[in-house]
């Protein structure tokens, strides 16, 4: 990883965004996927412009993307591109979504960023080195308990019944309020550049894929925050897609006691 592949990074958002704008609250086509989840012109848009760039410019890097799928399986360096993260927040007109992109050596998220493109906000972050917020460094924030803790997912019903207990015993436990905690609902990755900036104490969710979550790594993790499965086990390419992510990492052993 070098100082170019994060300007690489950057353009790739550049990329993404001019093709997502001009569709936001605008006429656009959308289907469904197999798994019945709602793909958009914007997606497929804004992944074709990033990996033609990558197609172009590092043509042995490995691809994954959630439109596109993967190139290049067996490279060591994998681009990894989730184009509207929070598609539905799209759909509605609301601009929480974002764009991710990741870079990941031998498995390990090692670059990431998390850029929301109507609000012009870019979380960038790379392991070794300081998160920034639109070049700026950013931190996460203390947490002395759970009781004082705020709690975001994008939404109770992305938990299977197997996991939704745990969820709700975490639930009940933050925020000093046994009947609902303090809790942001909605926001799918613009949580995770809100807990890096010290704005949310932690983030739980479940069900994610690798194109979801790799770039959360190095953006949290670089402003002092920390990302793991609901095992407390860091995230690489082959992680279970459960996700918990503070922006004080003391407080992992009391989340995963909170949950079961």
């Amino acid at each position: 990883m070098t100082p170019a592949d994060l300007a690489l990074a950057n353009r790739l958002a550049d990329a993404a965004g001019a093709a997502i704008r001009p569709l936001f609250r605008g006429t656009w086509e959308q289907e469904r996927k197999a798994d019945r989840s709602p793909v958009t012109e914007a997606d497929r848009a804004a992944e074709a412009a990033m990996r033609a760039i990558l197609e172009s410019e590092r043509p042995d890097d490995g691809i994954i993307g959630e439109e596109y799928g993967k190139s290049r399986e067996g490279a060591g360096r994998q681009w990894v591109l989730d184009p509207v993260d929070g598609t539905i927040s799209f759909m509605a007109g609301r601009p929480i979504f974002g764009t991710l992109i990741a870079l990941m050596q031998d498995g390990w998220p090692v670059l990431g960023i998390i850029d929301q493109p109507i609000a012009g906000e870019r979380w960038a972050g790379r392991i070794g080195e300081g998160t920034t917020f639109n070049g700026k460094p950013v931190r996460t924030r203390s947490c002395k308990s759970l009781d004082e803790a705020v709690l975001a997912t994008s939404s109770p019903h992305y938990f299977d019944s197997a996991s939704a207990e745990a969820y709700m015993q975490l639930a009940q436990t933050v925020g000093g309020n046994e009947r609902q905690g303090t809790i942001v609902y909605g926001g799918d990755c613009y949580n995770y550049g809100l807990l890096a900036g010290g704005h949310l104490d932690i983030v739980c969710e479940q069900g994610l894929e690798i194109y979801d979550y790799a770039a959360l790594v190095p953006v949290v993790e670089g402003a002092g925050g920390t990302v793991s499965d609901w095992q407390g086990n860091p995230l690489d390419a082959d992680s279970d897609g459960t996700i918990i992510a503070l922006g004080d990492p003391a407080r992992l052993d009391d989340v995963l006691e909170a949950m079961g």
